[in-house]
């Protein structure tokens, strides 16, 4: 169902370039064959499902699906497939993660993103981008961003990446981007006020939606009064976390915390 491309072909001026790697048929042969432990995963949203399955099913450790439009009814069927499985699972519809000058497995623009001590959380991959570039322009850097995606059924929460940069070593803030509708930016916020040991700074968008109007991805609809910007925002407070009123202020406000 899906190929995974070890190495191959890439574009070379004047023709391809052989890069004088392995393709792999399927998943299974790429774990048994080289170890293969992250599937970074492109296919049409019909068979994106499918494909994050197979990576499971293989043994895959992460999976990255950056599709875009896979149908709520096929997510939950996913979520439900790898509940038991021992892999962790990315997006779908997300740009991927990046730790600068170490590793990137996903689209983001890498030249933006600089080493640094700086986590970046976010539903929204040009949220990431801005958000990065505006951290290493005030002089701190990226330790890693993660692009979680902003689809109402994915595999990696707000939380669940918000835990992972707070327990990080080499990241001594975050910075979480979130958006309208759903309660992962809450439920992250509530774990920081019990857990947190970092200075975060937060940022909503979608402050200006008309309610019950989706706006840009599928999971950002005003579903309830808690799902609005302004109640988000409310509990980031209250929870201890630094809110940006603006995605022009998160690099400085993030700055302003960390006394640089």
């Amino acid at each position: 169902m899906v190929q995974i491309l070890v190495g191959g072909v890439t574009p070379g001026k004047g023709g391809s370039k052989h890069l004088n790697l392995p393709v792999f048929n399927t998943v299974s042969e790429a774990v048994d064959l080289v170890n293969a432990d992250t599937s970074l995963i492109f296919v049409p949203p019909a068979f994106a499902a499918d494909a994050i399955m197979e990576a499971a099913d293989a043994g895959i450790k992460v999976i990255i699906c950056i599709t875009e439009g896979i149908p709520t009814k096929d997510m939950i069927v996913v979520k439900n497939y790898i509940d038991d499985k021992q892999c962790t699972l990315v997006g779908p519809n997300c740009p991927g993660i990046i730790t600068p000058e170490e590793a990137k497995c996903g689209i983001m623009p890498g030249f933006v993103f600089k080493k640094g001590r700086i986590g970046i959380v976010s539903k929204s991959g040009t949220l990431t981008y801005e958000a990065a570039d505006q951290v290493v322009k005030a002089g701190m850097g990226v330790s890693t961003a993660i692009g979680i995606g902003g689809d109402p059924i994915i595999g990696t929460t707000t939380k669940d990446a918000v835990k992972l940069l707070m327990n990080d070593n080499e990241t001594d803030g975050i910075i979480m981007i979130g958006e309208i509708g759903g309660q992962l930016e809450a439920d992250a916020a509530k774990w920081v006020k019990e857990f947190g040991n970092k200075p975060m700074v937060g940022f909503i968008a979608g402050k200006t939606a008309p309610a019950g109007r989706t706006m840009g991805h599928a999971g950002a609809i005003v579903g309830g009064k808690d799902d609005t910007a302004d109640a988000k925002i409310s509990i980031l407070r209250e929870c201890g976390i630094s809110v940006a009123e603006s995605p022009a202020e998160i690099g400085s406000l993030m700055a302003k915390l960390m006394n640089v």
